[in-house]
């Protein structure tokens, strides 16, 4: 199909009346999508719940290991002097 044919072809489907709507869809789509809503808030509401405590749980982490403390040293200076 050349250019022209299918810009003939689109304009005929343009044209054409609309299929009919089923008289239910507007009801099933608003209760579909309230769904979607309620599933995304609480997927959100999820994640910043678990970020929330991974946030604590660092904190909590840091605050007992302290990571920026150098650890003592476990071999003893060399012996110099004697």
């Amino acid at each position: 199909m050349n250019l022209p044919e299918r810009e003939a072809a689109v304009r005929r489907m343009l044209e054409q009346a609309p299929p009919p709507v089923p008289p239910d869809l507007y009801a099933d789509v608003v209760r579909r999508g309230g769904r979607m809503l309620r599933r995304w808030t609480a997927a959100r509401r999820l994640m910043w719940l678990v970020l929330f405590a991974a946030a604590v749980a660092f904190i909590v982490w840091a605050s007992i290991a302290r990571p920026w403390v150098e650890p003592p040293s476990e071999t003893t200076p060399p012996l110099t002097g004697w």
